[in-house]
């Protein structure tokens, strides 16, 4: 699905340039969960970045499902996000001027599908995570748990190949974590998404498929 050749990527000027990755290789399968920790500033967001096509690496190849995304002008890598990839962030990103289902529903109608398909779709992935009586709630009265599930059910709305997921637990507490954890492999499983996750949270961490940690500019 996804396979990383010597990638690097570093950002400032002259002598204040710093390195953040260096030559980053890895390989990921099809269907699969990695989780990638390190500490804070270490690139984790920046590695999502390069996955995603919003940023370009400096030296290497990222390659999706046999497409090198270096090679694709900017209107391509849009297209491509908007098709291909469903984003979760640590701090929900939600349009508070929208509400909950206009917040889901927004993904597919910038991808051209029809409003009552939208609608519809929408409002089944919502009942999927648990929000089917939200619909019309305003984003910004929910809880934290609420809005990273509605922050999920957006993410995979699409039925994207590869899910991202920034730090999906860290902006709630711990019980609700648990709750967001198995909710979101559930349904990136049943879509046959590819999950790839950075976090702090090694409990988290440890029910990927694979670990990997970012240090020095490095997965090891």
């Amino acid at each position: 699905m996804l396979i990383l050749d010597a990638v690097s990527r570093s950002f400032g000027t002259g002598v204040h340039r710093r390195s953040v990755l260096d030559q980053v290789s890895v390989t990921i399968a099809a269907a699969s969960e990695t989780a990638i920790i390190g500490r804070s500033g270490c690139g984790k967001s920046t590695l999502l970045n390069l996955i995603s096509g919003i940023d370009r690496a400096d030296s290497g190849r990222v390659i999706f499902d046999g497409v090198d995304l270096g090679t694709l002008a900017e209107p391509e890598r849009t297209v491509f996000r908007r098709r291909r990839v469903g984003f979760v962030y640590q701090f929900f990103n939600l349009l508070t001027t929208l509400n909950v289902e206009e917040n889901v529903r927004l993904v597919l109608s910038l991808d051209g599908v029809g409003a009552a398909q939208a609608r519809r779709r929408s409002r089944a992935m919502l009942e999927r995570v648990g929000l089917g009586d939200r619909l019309q709630s305003p984003v910004d009265v929910l809880s934290g748990g609420e809005q990273q599930r509605v922050a999920l059910a957006r993410a995979l709305v699409h039925d994207p190949a590869l899910l991202l997921a920034d730090e999906p637990t860290g902006n709630v507490d711990e019980a609700t974590a648990a709750q967001l954890a198995p909710l979101l492999r559930e349904l990136a499983r049943e879509r046959g998404a590819t999950v790839l996750l950075v976090t702090h949270d090694r409990q988290l961490a440890a029910g990927a498929d694979r670990c990997l940690t970012l240090r020095d500019g490095q997965l090891v």
